[in-house]
């Protein structure tokens, strides 16, 4: 576990490397394409000890086609499963592992390096080889496993023709080691990183495409990346026993549905990330979690003072003066023309970590979680846990830095950890700023034991909920008393799904799996409470001669009837989202300015000039895009899957399905937002509810699940949009957990390979 330590001019010896100047060579060398992907035929010793695996592993592929991969060891069934993963989309796991390496321009070409070069900033061949080497010998199974299991996938299928990876290391897996959505790395600006280090030409490349990726048009405000968590303590429950709710907000098709089943006690189920070997979000027959982000403020930036000294680079720190590291980092890309090409960055590093930009005459490096081997034990052993003491000693690791996670039991128990991974700092500092690197006080001085953070376990109230807010009502009356924190220890406020959650939970009671899916779709926009009422109150202040009075009248008469709650065949939630939408996109600048959420923003701080223009352009939007303001929600929100692209792309002449719940913005507790450049009239969301699982521990474990689409990423697979319908209607599926259930509905059952 790597804490931080006492900075001494011990340690400032081990730092004293030679350092130069920031350099860039721009005189890239080609090499052919196919050079780069060259991968020798496994032997046959290799492809004997495939088989010999696949023969003790057996899918089980239900009516929908999840996967049950049932092995003697884990590790036979980590084989089947990343076998299993590959059949449905290995589209997606070599992306992930190309970008996870740093290599996404060797696909996609030069305007990808800046990304490349924030990856490799943390990941390097080496230092994985040599963490996989140190790792134990179960994990190394592990990692054998996770490799053998996708290099026999693509020996079983020559037809598949890889990008770029032909053949995956046991030590990759440790370059993805953890299954958020965006990693702490992510943190790190592009374009900070290529005005840097790059060259003019290739900075703005890049920030042309940041620039084209940012503009909407359409003006809608972005989807937040995050989930909901709600566990339900016996005492609230109809059958005695506690209920966990797992909703992970992502990406769609970001994850799929997978059950894993080993002779050595694995038996979990759930949401997958592709290409990993642990289930992310999910459950076994004990216990289940459920993982939240925003958890706390973890990465900190320092603002270094550097002294050029003949051409060589030092930063102070305290008394003393340290050179640069420097690590020469190179960046293959894509040309036009398909050959290869290649740049050099020579990259710098404080003790803090590497340098992304300068500000103010300084250089600004960065220090995050950097622990990959931890955090792989860690995803994989809180799948194995049988009871809270085994789910707490794989929390002890702290290596979860981007999530809280709710947690609920087959004993009753209930649990909440806000955070994991939390350096200790002085409270007196404000964090989430940068900070002087050259003071010693600055130090992160270890980490936060567990007991340190904010945690609930069995609170009074019997209910928990994250909804990537503060902690400070994860519990109703129970919560959590913040000021008793320091301040880092969240990063997020309060938020319109958390004011929605609380009330909802507030007066939960004798909740089964169907009441706690119910409550989980609550239909209240909860942000539209101090809005709505506002702008009614701005209309009936407006005097008679104003022009306003008449051009709104019927929108202010469908207001003033609406309840605030979504619905496919709601005028009054078209009018409202796209009234929102137009007041985040003309004031969203400003909030960013005063560090407000926009949503919160323009509750608090708008005119009714503001609030009643911005409702006459939702509505003239609104009679451009469909003929008639008072067009219905569900001709607008649509659900649609074309095809098996990571990049979606929409068509309004195109087959889809009308979606009753909104944006998370708006407090949907269910959410469906669009984030792709929008092309179309309708909203196609991509965003939001994607996996979903609610459940409940009794004697044997009871679940009901759903999949945006459905399994497969391929469109000729009765699987690819198989749930979309009952997606759109909020309605689950069985989970089918035990083997009888299983065989009752089976599809297919094989072995990898046949």
């Amino acid at each position: 576990m790597p804490t931080s330590r006492s900075f001494t001019p011990a340690l400032l010896g081990l730092l004293l490397i030679g350092a130069a100047a920031p350099s860039f060579a721009v005189a890239p060398k080609k090499t052919p394409i196919a050079a780069t992907n060259a991968q020798a035929a496994p032997s046959a010793a290799t492809v004997a000890r495939w088989k010999a695996t696949a023969e003790r592993v057996t899918i089980m592929r239900d009516k929908w086609g999840i996967p049950h991969v049932f092995g003697r060891t884990d590790a036979d069934t980590v084989f089947g499963t990343l076998y299993a993963q590959a059949e449905d989309d290995f589209n997606r796991i070599e992306l992930n592992y190309i970008n996870a390496m740093g290599r996404l321009a060797e696909v996609e070409g030069e305007a990808e390096i800046w990304r490349d070069l924030r990856m490799k900033l943390y990941v390097q061949p080496a230092a994985m080889q040599a963490q996989y080497a140190a790792s134990p010998a179960w994990l190394q199974n592990l990692m054998k496993a996770f490799a053998d299991g996708l290099n026999y996938y693509l020996y079983t299928h020559p037809e598949v023709k890889p990008k770029l990876l032909t053949h995956f290391e046991p030590w990759m897996a440790l370059t993805f080691s953890e299954g958020s959505i965006g990693g702490d790395i992510e943190s790190i600006e592009l374009a900070d990183l290529a005005a840097f280090y790059g060259k003019r030409p290739a900075v703005a490349q890049l920030n042309a495409k940041l620039d084209a990726q940012r503009d909407d048009t359409r003006g809608f405000a972005p989807e937040p990346r995050g989930s909901n968590g709600f566990a339900i303590a016996p005492k609230l429950s109809a059958n005695g026993h506690a209920l966990l709710m797992i909703n992970p907000h992502t990406s769609f098709y970001f994850r799929p549905e997978v059950h894993m089943v080993s002779e050595e006690g694995l038996n979990a189920y759930g949401a997958v990330t592709w290409g990993q070997f642990f289930i992310y979000q999910g459950f076994n027959d004990k216990l289940g979690w459920m993982h939240t982000s925003g958890g706390g403020d973890v990465i900190d930036e320092y603002l270094e003072t550097v002294v050029d000294r003949n051409g060589e680079y030092f930063y102070k720190y305290g008394k003393y003066e340290a050179p640069m590291r420097k690590v020469a980092i190179t960046l293959p890309y894509k040309m036009p023309d398909g050959t290869m090409a290649s740049r050099s960055v020579t990259a710098y590093f404080t003790h803090h970590g590497p340098v992304v930009r300068a500000e103010g005459g300084k250089w600004v490096s960065v220090k995050l979680m950097d622990d990959p081997l931890n955090a792989l034990t860690q995803s994989y052993t809180r799948t194995k846990a049988r009871d809270y003491s085994a789910f707490y000693k794989a929390m002890e690791l702290r290596t979860n830095s981007s999530n809280n996670t709710v947690y609920a039991d087959a004993k009753g128990n209930i649990a909440y950890f806000h955070g994991n991974f939390i350096p200790k700092r002085d409270p007196r500092v404000d964090w989430t700023r940068p900070v002087d690197g050259s003071n010693p006080a600055n130090e992160w001085q270890r980490l936060h034991e567990i007991d340190e953070t904010i945690t609930l376990f069995n609170p009074a109230s019997g209910y928990i909920f994250n909804t990537n807010n503060w902690p400070c009502t994860a519990a109703g009356p129970s919560s959590p008393k913040c000021a008793n924190y320091p301040a880092y220890m969240w990063s997020l406020p309060e938020n319109a799904r958390g004011r929605n959650a609380a009330r909802v939970f507030k007066e939960a009671k004798g909740l089964d799996i169907d009441g706690l899916i119910a409550a989980s779709y609550d239909t209240r926009l909860q942000a539209f409470e101090p809005l709505v009422p506002a702008v009614i109150a701005d209309y009936d202040a407006l005097p008679p001669e104003d022009p306003r009075k008449a051009a709104l009248a019927e929108q202010i008469d469908a207001l003033r009837g609406w309840n605030m709650r979504y619905a496919i065949d709601s005028v009054p939630t078209s009018l409202a989202v796209y009234w929102g939408q137009d007041l985040v996109a003309q004031h969203g600048a400003r909030a960013k300015l005063e560090s407000i959420p926009p949503v919160d923003y323009i509750a608090q701080r708008l005119s009714p000039a503001d609030r009643l223009d911005g409702l006459l352009r939702a509505s003239d939007k609104l009679t451009a895009d469909f003929g008639d303001w008072r067009t219905p929600w569900g001709e607008i929100n649509r659900f649609q899957r074309l095809s098996g692209a990571v990049d979606q792309q929409y068509d309004d002449s195109k087959p889809s399905i009308p979606v009753p719940f909104t944006s998370a913005n708006w407090g949907s507790l269910a959410s469906f937002g669009m984030t792709a450049k929008q092309t179309t009239k309708r909203i196609y969301g991509d965003r939001g509810n994607s996996f979903v699982a609610a459940v409940e521990f009794g004697p044997k474990v009871r679940a009901k699940s759903i999949l945006a689409g459905g399994q497969s990423s391929d469109p000729r697979s009765p699987h690819f949009n198989d749930q979309a319908a009952m997606y759109a209607r909020g309605e689950f599926k069985d989970v089918l957990f035990y083997k009888d259930d299983i065989e009752r509905n089976l599809e297919r059952k094989y072995h990898p390979g046949k």
